[in-house]
């Protein structure tokens, strides 16, 4: 069974509630027994949002209950709600039966370009039936969206190609049932071409035309000041052969269809006005050289546009090969003579009246010029001056102007390298001073004259130190060689007589020139080899070119590059003996540089045997930092003599061995304690602590360590400094007052420390009065000042009083 709910009367009570809103939007909902429990849109159940009815197709035992229609205004969110609407269930309904579509879109649907189209199709049947799109004679467009289980075909922003023939299906397993109508699509009016403000001389002919766009295609009115012209057909051109005055006014073009109309306006002006050259005057006098080409021109303003005459003196001009009035009406005169000198007259001439301009012709012998020296070679840093002189017609003024390749020179920019003269009126002279390669080119000389302009031109060849040489690559690589090729270096006009190959490395102070094979490499070579170069370094390599001139700019740096890997050549320097402890023999060196360490896996080999017996021990140390090695042997006496050699290693294989020297094992700590230790107070603070040099012991003391600590303490808190040399005393500051602390005196070196010496003690001094004397009386006599006062009396952890202090200020 099927079951179609009407949301009326109450919605159309509430429609006719908004009437006045033109914008407004309904969203109808429904309410299941109670709120806010609302009916879920399915396959099975249905909303239409164009009447607001709620279809059920194939009611079930859920859907019995009571049902509210709900409706919303989306503007100002009002809501209405229907009476409840009892929903019970029959049984005398059929069982199955085929579609039977009850909502659907209308049979033809308008919309404009741009908006979304909504199409609603939804039917009742048993089973639910599947609903499905298509477009007839097409494709569905792809931006479409099928929303309420596709009982909702939602096209956004809709254009003109998606217009057609759309079907709606329903299909269950009792049959199917469709619906067709048609989307058309329409467009507003819209500018193609607009009008523009127009300005015509009385007389112009007049063409506008405003052209739109739209579906249905637009129609065309034209208005003059407001008011409809009457046209016998209406046109897209607006079209006049000769306009007047009256024709003068705001006009509009009216593009319409049945969904809108748009308005283009523009102003038509008709000028009418005499001839005038106001705007456009002439020089009085135009000046010109023989042989020229002078235009004279003749503009005029009027409406309508003047047409042009000409005259000199009071004869009309006469066009020949020679003399022509052109188009805009300007007198040419080619060649120029003598004979082309007077007074002219051009007359402009319209309806409105007339006017005319006089000018007149002088004509001049033609400027020349001489530019000296025409070609110059020079080095850098020499200088030159280059003549300019013109020969010219007598009664004009010239300027010179020089330029260098072409650009101007600036005299204030250019360093002082250039500098203009001018000691007399028809000649000027450049002052190149210092000259650099850059200065070499053609220099320029221009004349110009009230009448006319001429230049000349000279070269200057500048010969300089070579260029830089071009990209150098490195083609071949060895454990000390590199071979090198490079682009040739501009000569700068001197021949190259040779090249220096120079290299970089981190080890080095800057750029290094190397040794290369051949020797000496000459001006039209291009490769060669650099050796004596070391093992497993990073280089970059430049070249360098010279002539009989100088030594020109480096190339650029090549790329950096590591030779190969070879057996080390270098041998550690400075192999010495170091102090150590007993039983240990401790050797050192100066560590290899990197530089020369000639490949990875770099390390020593440490050999050494006592003195005067043959077989070498050797040891290896890994490490390419170290500079020492300890060797200890619990068999070696203190102060055995050994030869040692230090030799180098890396992966490539073994280097050579240093020379053999000869060292001593160390020594043994001291064995025997100072003696006749002493200790005496010397302040609250300070305790002299005295003792005599140990006289035989193993080892020879370095210093001696003094060990205190207060009465209190145990020994083995005690504090401890230490003296280096001979010294047999010392005074240990920062101590309490009246304190007493035990000290121990023991010697040490390299191998450690000896035994300590027999405990001593002293007691530091008390600390002095802290009380300062009181009721301090005084008396004067004359030059005698007598004083008297309390005397002190110390406290129990107090040193005696044994005299007092007087001290005297002079105050101004």
């Amino acid at each position: 069974m099927d079951i179609l709910l009407l949301p009326f009367p109450p919605v159309a009570a509430f429609v006719s509630t908004i009437e006045f809103c033109v914008f407004s939007e309904i969203i109808y909902s429904w309410v299941f027994n109670e709120f806010p429990s609302f009916v879920a849109e399915d396959s099975r159940r249905f909303i239409s949002q164009e009447t607001g009815n709620l279809y059920i197709s194939k009611v079930q035992t859920s859907d019995v209950g009571s049902y509210i229609c709900l409706v919303k205004n989306t503007v100002t969110n009002a809501r209405v709600l229907s009476p409840p609407t009892p929903l019970t269930l029959r049984n005398d309904g059929k069982l199955q039966y085929e579609p039977k579509i009850e909502v659907h879109f209308p049979f033809t649907v308008t919309a404009a370009k741009g908006t979304t189209v909504k199409m609603e199709c939804f039917a009742l049947g048993n089973p639910v039936p599947t609903i499905t799109w298509m477009k007839v004679n097409g494709y569905i467009p792809s931006k479409s969206r099928l929303r309420k289980s596709q009982a909702v075909l939602e096209i956004p922003n809709v254009q003109l190609d998606d217009a057609g023939i759309y079907e709606c299906r329903a299909e269950n397993s009792r049959g199917k049932n469709s619906f067709r109508g048609q989307l058309q699509v329409y467009t507003y009016p819209h500018w193609v071409e607009k009008l523009n403000d127009t300005q015509l001389d009385s007389g112009s002919p007049l063409r506008w035309e405003c052209k739109a766009t739209g579906k249905p295609r637009p129609t065309y009115r034209w208005l003059k000041n407001g008011v409809p012209l009457l046209l016998q057909v209406l046109l897209v051109t607006l079209a006049c052969s000769r306009v007047i005055l009256s024709d003068a006014g705001m006009y509009q073009c009216l593009a319409e269809n049945k969904y809108g109309a748009i308005y283009a306006s523009a102003e038509l002006k008709i000028l009418a006005s005499a001839p005038t050259f106001a705007l456009n005057q002439l020089k009085k006098t135009i000046i010109v050289t023989k042989g020229q080409e002078v235009v004279i021109e003749c503009k005029p303003q009027g409406s309508p546009k003047p047409t042009i005459s000409w005259k000199k003196g009071d004869k009309a001009v006469r066009e020949n090969k020679r003399i022509a009035i052109l188009p805009d009406g300007s007198l040419r005169i080619l060649n120029a003579s003598k004979s082309d000198e007077g007074k002219y007259v051009c007359q402009g001439e319209n309806v409105f009246g007339s006017a005319e301009i006089i000018a007149s012709i002088s004509v001049k012998e033609p400027t020349r010029i001489e530019l000296t020296p025409k070609r110059t070679e020079l080095t850098v840093g020499e200088s030159i001056v280059l003549n300019c002189k013109a020969i010219h017609d007598a009664s004009l003024d010239v300027t010179f102007y020089w330029t260098l390749k072409g650009q101007p020179i600036d005299f204030q920019k250019e360093g002082g390298h250039f500098e203009s003269i001018r000691a007399v009126t028809s000649s000027a002279d450049l002052m190149i001073r210092n000259i650099l390669l850059m200065h070499a080119g053609r220099y320029g000389c221009r004349v110009q004259t009230t009448a006319d302009s001429v230049s000349d031109e000279a070269e200057l060849l500048v010969r300089g130190p070579p260029g830089p040489p071009g990209i150098v690559i490195v083609e071949e690589i060895t454990d000390s060689t590199a071979t090198l090729s490079w682009s040739p270096a501009a000569d700068n006009h001197s021949p190259i007589s040779s090249y220096n190959l120079q290299a970089r490395s981190p080890f080095s102070l800057g750029w290094q020139t190397v040794k290369t094979v051949p020797e000496i490499i000459t001006g039209d070579m291009e490769s060669a080899m650099a050796v004596d170069l070391n093992p497993w370094v990073e280089y970059e390599f430049r070249v360098v070119a010279t002539n009989p001139i100088g030594t020109g700019d480096p190339s650029t740096p090549s790329r950096m590059i590591r030779t190969n890997e070879a057996v080390p050549k270098t041998a550690p320097t400075n192999v010495s003996g170091r102090s150590g402890r007993r039983h240990e023999l401790v050797i050192a060196w100066e560590p290899v540089s990197e530089e020369f360490q000639n490949g990875e896996g770099f390390g020593y080999i440490v050999a050494f045997r006592p003195n005067g017996t043959r077989g070498w021990k050797e040891k290896m140390v890994t490490s390419s930092e170290a500079s020492k090695f300890i060797y200890r042997d619990e068999s070696v006496p203190p102060l055995t003599p050994f030869e040692v050699k230090v030799g180098v290693y890396n992966n490539k294989g073994d280097g050579p061995f240093s020379q053999i020297v000869v060292i001593c094992s160390a020594e043994g700590e001291p064995s025997a304690a100072p003696t006749d230790v002493k200790a005496t107070s010397v302040s609250v603070s300070e305790i002299l602590v005295a003792w005599k040099h140990i006289k035989e012991s193993l080892g020879r003391p370095q210093g001696f360590e003094i060990g205190y600590w207060k009465d209190m303490e145990q020994e083995d808190a005690a504090e401890t400094v230490k003296t280096r040399g001979n010294e047999s005393s010392i005074i240990l500051t920062g101590l309490e007052g009246n304190t007493l602390y035990h000290f121990t005196v023991r010697a040490y070196n390299g191998a450690g420390y000896g035994p300590p010496s027999s405990e001593v003690s002293a007691t530091t001094k008390k600390s002095p009065p802290s009380q300062a004397p009181n009721n301090l009386r005084w008396e004067q006599q004359g030059s005698q000042l007598s004083l008297g006062w309390e005397p002190v009396r110390p406290l129990a952890n107090e040193s005696e009083v044994m005299g007092y202090k007087v001290s005297v200020s002079l105050l101004s």
